[in-house]
């Protein structure tokens, strides 16, 4: 018996040993970890003035910095998540913003900002306003990188902001959805993931609220007050329900009060290459029906300081006048081959005095609307641009100045045009719905086939108030000669393209793809084609237009035509 003992109390110690390893694993196993995660690393945090942000429910890439105890946000974080309007004048220094009435100014690096204001009943464009100062420094560089500070933005922007540190953390809404909430049960911790083990994140006491992200089974993803995202166990949480949260209304959208007409726009372009060429308007006009608009081309753009050239006369105008005829002169860049579009838009004083030539010599002459026609903007001078349209607007609107702005057929390489902007402060956007087979293209085909113009409309009406959108047609067609691997064409109008079909013995039929008449023969140079512009071309695309209830028709251009076709379009003017 004795020498039992002691084999029962190694087994005894056995068994201890082994229950008490066993506990401890299933100790480890269902114990709460104390580890606290790195949150200088959970959001990303790569300095003291390196402040990441969280919009609506989400950390996104973008950081804001902080300066001075000053949020700013780059340039290009303004643009994408609340408004594109500001514009960065590098050449210059400043930061603009144009309103309906006004530009507001800001010499980047400063507090103080000035109104420049229109001169009311004045040629001249602009006069300084009083300046304004703010507590903070507007916009500053950081190396390359313009930030404008998020207090200035909202001035701006309805959206709202709270600044969390240790670490640095910025919580942003910009929409005041329906949400999901809860309260705390009883102290906790959320962590990193849904699960015991998971690292800490930051303490919860009973009753904070939360807002609820994604429920599981046993974990719900939850947001905190002071912005961590992460999960708490579901026997934490009581008391959910709907909560709606008060949205920030702060700014108003300003309204662009647009200078449209009550009818249809039928707007003849007239190209006029110099002064004496001005004398050939009652000839363009004289078989004409229902052209309510003549838009001359007069204003050529003239080296890189917004000078322009002009072939303007004032008994022109008066015979428009007389004739009930508005007249929208063209300002094109065609023809400016030693232009730097970039260079004559892009800095501030640049932009102005082209703005400033332009009204003052549409008041001197009685012009009723400036149609600009700049074409082949390069993608860098896209902004430019349309802060060019946006500034020449606010002299426009003041004036009574109708403002129409020519665009191509909506493809991808032309989203830099901005139709949408151009859409909400110019007057109308004019689409030139041809060139769809150009001069330089690399195979033979129509000018502008139904498909073409159709999509040109549906895109551009999907951007733009069918109301604003003017369609423009084509009154030439292209003579296509295909010779092997080479390809080349001239433009004609109507009536020469009717005489190559003829000399030519030429027979046309009906292509329903393109709904035009086509033609073609074997030359001995090579194999030619024609796609017809004509009556029956035209009323197809006027039908779509009705269909579209846009604002009208533009026609390129006068002297191009058959008689004929003026009655296609007054009775598209009718309908």
């Amino acid at each position: 018996m004795k020498k039992a003992i002691p084999v029962v109390i190694a087994i005894v110690l056995i068994i201890v040993v082994a229950a008490a390893g066993f506990g401890a694993k299933l100790l480890e196993k269902y114990s709460y970890s104390k580890e606290r995660a790195d949150l200088t690393e959970y959001f990303g945090v790569t300095g003291s003035d390196d402040v990441p942000i969280i919009l609506q429910d989400e950390r996104i890439e973008e950081h804001a910095r902080l300066w001075d105890g000053v949020c700013y946000f780059d340039l290009a974080t303004v643009h994408k998540y609340f408004n594109d309007r500001f514009y960065e004048d590098k050449k210059e220094g400043l930061l603009l913003y144009a309103l309906p009435d006004q530009v507001v100014r800001t010499q980047i690096g400063t507090n103080t900002l000035t109104r420049d204001v229109i001169a009311h009943g004045v040629p001249a464009i602009t006069q300084g306003g009083e300046e304004e100062t703010r507590e903070y420094v507007i916009a500053r560089y950081e190396g390359d990188v313009l930030y404008i500070a998020a207090d200035y933005v909202k001035e701006y922007a309805n959206y709202s902001y709270e600044l969390f540190t240790d670490p640095n953390r910025m919580q942003v809404y910009t929409e005041w959805n329906e949400r999901q909430v809860a309260v705390i049960a009883k102290d906790t911790q959320v962590r990193y993931q849904g699960g015991i083990k998971s690292d800490i994140l930051t303490d919860v006491e009973k009753g904070d609220e939360v807002i609820i992200l994604e429920e599981m089974e046993n974990w719900t993803k939850v947001k905190t007050k002071d912005a961590f995202i992460g999960y708490v166990e579901n026997k934490k949480l009581e008391g959910q329900r709907t909560q709606m949260p008060i949205p920030v209304t702060d700014y108003e959208e300003p309204v662009y009060e647009a200078n449209t007409r009550d009818y249809k726009i039928n707007m003849a372009w007239h190209g006029v290459g110099s002064v004496e060429g001005n004398e050939t308007l009652d000839a363009m006009l004289a078989q004409t029906k229902s052209v309510n608009v003549i838009s001359p081309t007069w204003f050529t753009l003239v080296g890189n300081q917004g000078d322009f050239s002009s072939f303007a006369t004032q008994s022109y105008v008066d015979k428009a006048h007389e004739k009930g005829l508005e007249v929208w002169a063209l300002v094109g860049n065609v023809e400016s081959v030693d232009v730097d579009m970039y260079e004559v838009l892009a800095g501030t004083n640049n932009r102005t005095h082209l703005i400033t030539g332009l009204i003052n010599t549409a008041l001197e002459y009685d012009l009723d609307g400036l149609n600009i026609d700049f074409e082949n903007i390069s993608l860098d001078a896209g902004e430019p641009f349309i802060e060019f349209i946006r500034e020449l607007s606010i002299p426009c609107r003041e004036h009574g100045i109708v403002l129409s702005v020519d665009n191509y057929v909506p493809m991808d390489h032309t989203d830099h045009y901005n139709r949408a902007e151009q859409g909400l402060v110019a007057d109308y956007v004019v689409i030139m719905g041809y060139d769809e087979h150009y001069g330089g293209s690399k195979e033979a085909g129509s000018v502008a086939s139904i498909d073409f113009v159709e999509k040109g409309i549906a895109n551009t009406v999907e951007q733009v108030p069918a109301e604003k959108v003017i369609n423009g047609i084509p009154f030439y067609t292209r003579i296509w000669e295909t010779a092997g691997t080479n390809v080349s064409s001239q433009a004609v109008g109507m009536e020469k393209a009717q005489e190559y079909i003829a000399e030519h013995g030429i027979t046309t039929r009906w292509d329903e793809e393109t709904c035009q008449n086509y033609g073609e023969y074997q030359s001995a140079d090579g194999f030619c084609q024609v796609w017809l512009e004509d009556d029956e071309s035209i009323r197809v695309k006027l039908n779509i237009m009705q269909k579209y209830e846009i604002a009208g028709v533009a026609e390129w251009k006068l002297g191009f035509e058959v008689s004929s076709v003026w009655d296609v379009i007054e009775e598209y003017m009718n309908q």
